[in-house]
């Protein structure tokens, strides 16, 4: 059996202290603070508001991404498309997903998870931009 691309949910698990499901109520967007205080001793609080920004979801080394505007990321996940920093603390920001994640997922499943790596066409910051079309001759 293939090994699944990383979400939020697969990624940020709680201490082996706690039953495995202990955070099954938190949503994935918010379970990378409860792993930030758990794994790295530090204090760090959800903002409240939410910004006007989107951020595209990408796959990096077999887990869902998304970059912060600060040079920060984390794992994120389609069931909860939202994102907020938890190094500069920018608020909560709309995530793009593909349309068909199943689909984007299935696509990778045959290469080794450390060559998995996936971008959304129109993210600015994919560095395989589409070419952009040849002008015909007058």
């Amino acid at each position: 059996m293939p090994i699944a691309v990383l979400r939020a949910e697969t990624f940020y698990l709680p201490p082996p202290t706690q039953p495995r499901n202990a955070w099954d109520q938190v949503p994935a967007a918010e379970r990378v603070f409860r792993w930030i205080e758990y794994r790295l001793q530090r204090r760090v609080v959800p903002p409240e508001a939410t910004v006007d920004q989107t951020y595209f979801a990408r796959i990096n080394g077999n887990r869902w991404l998304t970059d912060c505007i600060c040079g920060s990321a984390q794992v994120i996940s389609p069931t909860d498309p939202r994102y907020a920093c938890t190094e500069c603390g920018w608020g909560w920001c709309a995530v793009t997903f593909p349309a068909d994640v199943a689909a984007v997922e299935a696509s990778l499943l045959e290469l080794a998870p450390h060559l998995r790596h996936w971008w959304n066409e129109l993210d600015p910051l994919n560095p395989v931009q589409p070419e952009p079309p040849a002008e015909e001759p007058q």
